[in-house]
């Protein structure tokens, strides 16, 4: 039959065809086409004669051909056939299907419809013919029947849609009909239904089959809903993720169904999905700015469903394209600093931590998308790279004044710039550790920084090269020729930075010959540099190879840690370079130093600081360095015994022209003789036992050393000022040569007795004679530093008064103060006395350490040995704050006699000490600080470090200074020391910072601290200011502190009285801190300090109250949730405001003294205002979205401000003006007393006036804007909340009714007696000016 009618349809005319095709079965039509498929011959023949022979324009043909079409489609799904053949039918199909009429067009949709209802597609090549089938569909005008009713086809093939997108799909079919969407002319609904209809499905597929699906997605977002397909994808995704990271919280998830799928196939899928977005987005510039504007609008509502893993990996991807680049990282690094902001906010207060549990931290997710892009996600990190260095740069530390970088590298990061900044640097490291195909890229930019900012800080760059040294030295061995063309530009950096730098890749020398020998060429070309910096970056850079390249035979420095060690590099050095060569390179080194020590002081001094450091590590080189510091001091040493003094200080100067210049610091060199001899004694020496021929050549120079510092010390305790040449009458100004030269000498004599002090008190060994010494020492130091200290007094331009650097090295300081003050050894106490009988002494001891300590807590080291080791460091800090906590709490201040001389006493220095030490350790050793107080805690101090509960030992030490502060409190008036009280509120208030705010020892210093303040009427402004900022500072940490601004308010009305004088305030005096003294300006400035934190935070909240209200995701549970939480901060809102207002009730009515006071009040309540205008305008606009009725309590909050606030606000404008014409007044008055300077008087008093009085008109401009927005949310709530607001009474232009009154009586009784005609325009005059100015005030409204 087949053949019969292909040979028909070969024929010109249709009628036999006809007939023959008639004359079959619906049956034997359909046997027929798949017999002729299944053989795969001349199907589309016989297809084509079969349409040929059943023509549109007859019933019947239409019929056959829906029956053709009806048998082809399950066909075609069967996957009998093959793909070519498949393809074949559908093209031949889709061609005819343009002729078929409406109806039958519909009735072939609603088949197709049913099929993909049903499942029973296979392989989806069928559904290109139903998108020609639909497209030809909606441009049929036929009215076809649907239902009861009647449709054209554009309507019934959006009910064909709507029907498709409601009913089941199956997950095999879903990326075919997303394919097939794409071919359909889709209006903007039917497009929002499909794409919604997709997106719902992904959770029903395999991850593998998300890539296509998203993909198809994409390519049909180009007919518009681009926003919903973003949105849909990343969400998905951050489920997904969410899910993953809760799995691996909880590992034994008893749900087996729900468990996903395994993490590195999630991250590939995610990787494809990224890089097909990112492909679409090159094709289709309007998709990325889609991304990025829903990204923005969706992180104002919810920064952690805008921000999550996957959306950062996708930005960072998408900005690989320069286009957009700039628009996405300024968005990235906005949204970094806001959430830092954010977190900083919610860290600083109780009350808005209990209404946002949940913290979002924007930092830990781009930190995660870089350990993700290690799954293969190498488009991300360029992205990441180009991250890291944009926020290092745009938050770099600032310069400050002084020129030294105001970030110091060792403090914590406390600012939201300092953390953006620290997150780039963690960004750039982690991306290095993971991809190593980038290294080389963010290594040369590294150094390229540090060469190219050299004039900025850029300590943070070299902290970071550091840190990428650090993790992996080999590495760089690949990158060395960048390196070695940053040490050519050394001479050009500033010396910090070459220290930094050089300490940075000092790891890299030990494993790369080539590095190291390209630094020593250019170490000694800088050595001859004209230049400076060059020579000490010179030094610098040799003292670092001495330090670090060992010679074979030195003594193990495990005891003494180093900033950046050998550690960092496992292999020892000897594996690359025998011990000879080392030892060769070494004194080839030394040798190119020697040279130095006849250079400027500044490169001296680096020598003289650096060769301890140098003996310390290389043991080997202690005879080279001592022979060389003992060939140096000879130059200045007279041997003769009875020589006074016994050194050539005026060797050490040089004069060139007029200026006299130190050529050799003396008193360093001795300093590092000292500290090297010292070191040489403890450790050579007890090492060495067999090496004779060493010893007896080493005991040359010790014994050398030995005299002549026993020598010197002798003579200088000798010696008089006059033998230096200087005495009481001596010149010290700092404007002529003299004086600088006396200057020097007096500085570099104080130095010699320090370190003569510290060497006899080493080698004394608790010797009465040597003790007697040190005191003869310090007796000479002390001249000199009094008289110093005179001169700078009477000159105090110079720059003299600041007192110099002591020698003293920071572990001496902390073995001294022990030894002064807690020594109990019976055998030490006789020589002890002697230096115990000296207060200035004692006094003297716990100075340096002050200085120690502050130049710990600045610089992050100390000057002398180990001063750049944290631990030792440390140990030293633990030992000195035992010493002066003991000493303060067992001898108070009043029980000590400071001596005739003027000057602090002992235990006030101390607290002055403790309260520095706090300081550094919380800003130094933040994770030491467990260790720290279980040190100081002398009872239990071999307890386990495990578990030391810092709440506890801190409220412990909260306790003693307590005590101290109670008992200032209990003395006489004399007695008070206003000075301690307030270091210990100081202290107080630093040791509070370590106490858990959730804890009981919070709550009871918080309950005393309320107490003091209650019971105590301080009187000392300075005082007073610490205690009530200690006072809000735990405050908040418990709860929002307005009910306590409301009693401290009452407490200023009734201390200062009301603007009316003729009210008497009631008083209740809850705390006795407000008094007179006290109350304005300390008092009231502090109170509305706090009253404008609160306010942000309220403004603060307000603001995340809009942006939820702004949200309508379609998700019931999520705007249920969403609902409960606006709620909640609505009510916190209201509370806070209602209560902030009783506290402004009582200040507005408060006489407050004109200056200070009245401004910041006046510009308070103009804030006040403004977030009451925008609390009124967020429930303007909820009114228009949700038509919801206006609470209660906010009714009540404008009913509140209607009565006890705006009458007031008037009132007390009334006030301010009145006090400012009383100045006004009295200035005119002395001018007609005193006629001279009269204008300039007049002027300043003028000025002042103006000055105070401009936030009057932003006050009632403030006002005015609150009441005309509370009338556009009357009328939206249909609520009159107008009500409670009265007609306002006082404008910038201010009528005085009475005054006017007696004014108009006064024209009219002339009026009267001049024309009594004239007297009834007269009064309509009077009431027309009576009334003009209520019109006015009606127009304003």
């Amino acid at each position: 039959m087949a053949q019969r009618i292909l040979a028909l349809a070969g024929e010109e005319g249709p009628e036999r065809l006809q007939e023959a095709l008639q004359s079959l079965g619906e049956g034997e039509l359909g046997d027929m086409v798949t017999r002729q498929a299944l053989k795969g011959r001349e199907t589309a023949a016989l297809l084509r004669g079969i349409f040929k022979g059943s023509p549109c324009s007859q019933p019947s043909g239409v019929l056959r051909r829906l029956q053709v079409y009806k048998h082809c489609i399950p066909l075609v799904e069967s996957g009998d056939l093959h793909l070519g053949k498949v393809s074949e039918i559908i093209g031949l199909l889709m061609l005819e299907a343009r002729h078929l009429p409406g109806h039958a067009l519909a009735e072939l949709a609603t088949l197709f419809v049913d099929v993909i209802k049903g499942g029973s597609l296979s392989n989806g090549k069928s559904l290109e013919l139903f998108s020609t089938v639909l497209t030809a569909l909606a441009s049929s005008k036929e009215s076809l029947p649907y239902g009861k009713g009647e449709l054209n086809g554009e309507e019934f093939k959006k009910q064909l849609i709507n029907t498709l997108c409601s009913s089941k799909w199956d997950p095999q079919n879903v990326i075919h009909l997303a394919n097939m969407f794409r071919d359909i002319p889709l209006s903007g609904e039917e497009l929002q239904f499909v794409v919604e209809k997709i997106l719902r499905m992904f959770s029903k597929l395999d991850l593998q089959e998300i890539p296509p699906l998203v993909y198809q997605l994409l390519l049909l977002s180009a007919k518009g809903s681009k926003k919903t397909v973003l949105e849909g994808i990343i969400s998905f995704f951050n489920q997904l993720d969410k899910r993953q990271k809760e799995e691996q919280r909880v590992p034994q998830s008893v749900d087996l169904e729900v468990a996903t799928v395994p993490l590195d196939q999630l991250r590939h899928v995610e990787g494809t999905v990224i890089l097909h977005i990112v492909s679409v987005i090159n094709l289709d510039q309007d998709l990325g700015e889609e991304l990025i504007k829903h990204l923005k609008t969706e992180q104002q509502k919810d920064p952690g469903r805008a921000l999550c893993p996957f959306s950062v990996a996708l930005l960072l991807s998408v900005a690989v394209k320069h286009r957009l680049q700039e628009q996405i990282f300024d968005f990235l690094k906005t949204s970094i600093t806001r959430s830092c902001k954010d977190l900083q906010f919610l860290q600083a207060s109780k009350f808005l931590q209990d209404l946002f549990p949940q913290q979002y931290d924007v930092t830990a997710v781009i930190l995660e998308v870089v350990k993700n892009s290690a799954f293969g996600w190498d488009h991300v990190t360029q992205g990441l790279v180009d991250l890291g260095f944009s926020l290092m740069e745009s938050y770099e530390p600032k310069k400050s004044f002084g020129g030294k970088a105001a970030d110091t590298n060792y403090g914590l990061s406390r600012m939201p710039a300092q953390q953006a900044c620290r997150l780039g640097a963690s960004i750039l490291l982690e991306t290095f550790k993971v991809h190593e195909p980038i290294r080389s890229d963010i290594l040369e930019q590294v150094l390229n920084r540090v060469l190219t900012k050299a004039a900025s800080p850029v300590s943070h760059f070299i902290d970071l090269l550091s840190n990428i040294v650090v993790s992996a030295p080999l590495v760089l061995q690949t990158s060395s020729s960048k390196v070695t063309e940053t040490f050519d530009n050394l001479s050009f950096l500033p010396i910090d930075t070459v220290q930094g730098l050089l300490r940075a890749v000092q790891p890299l020398l030990k494993v790369s010959m080539s590095v190291r020998d390209s630094l020593i060429l250019v170490l000694q070309k800088a050595i001859f540099s004209r230049q400076l910096d060059a020579r000490k970056a010179a030094v610098a850079g040799f003292l670092l190879l001495l330090r670090n390249f060992k010679v074979l035979g030195s003594l193990s420095t495990s005891q003494c840690s180093q900033v950046i060690g050998a550690s960092q590099v496992q292999a020892d050095v000897h594996a690359c370079y025998n011990s000879a060569a080392n030892e060769a390179f070494c004194l080839e080194i030394l040798g190119s130093l020697r040279r130095c020590l006849s250079q400027q002081a500044d490169v001296r001094l680096m020598l003289y600081e650096g060769f301890y450091d140098v003996l310390r590590r290389n043991s080997q080189l202690a005879s080279s360095i001592m022979e060389t510091l003992l060939s140096q001091i000879k130059k200045y040493y007279l041997p003769q015994p009875d020589l006074l003094p016994p050194l050539k200080l005026e060797g050490c100067i040089m004069a060139q022209g007029d200026q006299i210049f130190l050529q050799e610091p003396l008193a360093h060199l001795l300093c590092c003789i000292q500290h090297c001899l010292a070191w040489y004694k403890s450790t050579v020496r007890l090492c060495q036992g067999a090496e004779d021929d060493d010893e007896e050549e080493d005991v040359g120079f010790e014994e050398n050393f030995e005299e002549m510092l026993e020598s010197v010390t002798r003579r200088m305790i000798k010696s008089e000022l006059e033998d230096f040449e200087l005495d009481k009458s001596a010149d010290f100004s700092l404007s002529s040569g003299v004086g600088v030269k006396n200057n020097i000498y007096a500085i570099q004599v104080m130095g010699i007795c320090e370190v003569l002090i510290e060497y006899n008190f080493n080698i004394g060994n608790f010797s009465k004679n040597k003790f007697e010494d040190i005191l003869g020492l310090f007796t000479c130091y002390n001249k000199l530093s009094e008289i110093l200290k005179e001169k700078a007094g009477k000159n105090k331009s110079t720059s003299g008064n600041k007192t110099a650097q002591s020698f003293l090295s920071m572990g001496f300081v902390s073995t001294l103060l022990t030894a002064l003050f807690r020594d109990n050894a019976q055998s030490h106490e006789e020589s002890l006395a002697v230096l115990r009988s000296s207060t200035e002494f004692l006094r003297y001891a716990v100075s340096v350490a002050l200085q120690k300590v502050q130049q710990l807590e600045e610089t992050g080291q100390t000057d002398g040995p180990d001063g750049q080791n944290p631990e030792k460091m440390f140990q030293n800090l633990c030992k000195i704050t035992r010493v002066l906590l003991w000493r303060y709490t067992s001898i108070p201040t009043v029980v000590e006699e400071s001596g005739k001389k003027k000057g602090k006493s002992i235990s006030l220095l101390c607290l002055e000490g403790l309260l520095r030490i706090f300081n550094t350790v919380q800003q130094l050793y933040t994770a030491r600080i467990p260790q720290f107080l279980q040190a100081l805690d002398i009872t239990d101090g071999d307890a386990e470090e495990t578990d030391i509960n810092v709440t506890e030992k801190a409220a412990f030490q909260i306790r003693q200074f307590q005590r101290s502060l109670v008992n200032q409190f209990s003395r006489a008036e004399d007695d008070f020391s206003p000075k301690e009280t307030q270091s210990l509120i100081t202290v107080l208030s630093t040791l509070s910072r370590l106490l858990d705010p959730a804890s009981q020892q919070f709550l009871q210093f918080l309950t005393w601290t309320v107490k003091v303040c209650k019971e105590n009427g301080l009187e000392d402004i300075a005082c007073c200011k610490g205690l009530l900022s200690l006072l809000f500072s735990l405050h908040v940490l418990y709860k929002s502190p307005v009910s306590l601004l409301r009693e401290l308010a009452q407490d200023i009305h009734a201390c200062l009285g009301d603007i009316d004088q003729d009210i008497e305030v009631e008083s209740l005096s809850h705390f006795a801190i407000v008094n007179t003294k006290t109350a304005a300006p300390t008092v009231c400035l502090l109170v509305l300090g706090q009253a404008d934190k609160v306010l942000e935070e309220v403004d603060w909240l307000i603001k995340k109250l809009t942006s939820l209200g702004s949200d309508t995701s379609g998700n019931k549970k999520d705007s249920s949730q969403a609902s409960n939480q606006t709620q909640a901060l609505e009510k916190g809102v209201i509370l806070q405001l209602g209560t902030l207002l009783t506290v402004y009730h009582e200040l507005v009515q408060t006489a407050l003294p004109a200056g200070s006071c009245v401004d910041t009040l006046l510009r308070s309540l103009s804030k006040t205002y403004a977030i009451l205008t925008s609390l009124i305008k967020h429930y303007i606009q909820a009114c228009r979205s949700t038509s919801s009725m206006i609470p209660g309590r906010l009714e009540k909050l404008v009913k509140l401000s209607g009565s006890h606030l705006t009458p007031q606000c008037y009132s007390f404008i009334t006030y301010v003006q009145n006090i400012h014409s009383e100045s006004l007044s009295f200035a005119e008055e002395k001018k007609k007393k005193k006629k001279e300077d009269e204008a300039a008087t007049i002027s300043t008093v003028m000025a002042k006036v103006l000055r105070d009085t401009k936030p009057i008109p932003n006050l009632i401009f403030a006002i005015e804007q609150y009441e005309k927005f509370l009338i556009h949310l009357s009328k939206k709530s249909k609520v009159n909340l107008m009500q409670y607001m009265k007609l306002s009474t006082s404008r910038d232009f201010r009528i005085n009714a009475s005054m006017l009154d007696s004014a108009l009586q006064e024209r009219n009784t002339e009026d009267v007696e001049n024309e009594p005609v004239n007297n009834q325009s007269s009064t309509a005059e009077q009431s027309d000016e009576n009334h003009e100015p209520k019109k006015k005030r009606r127009r304003e409204k």
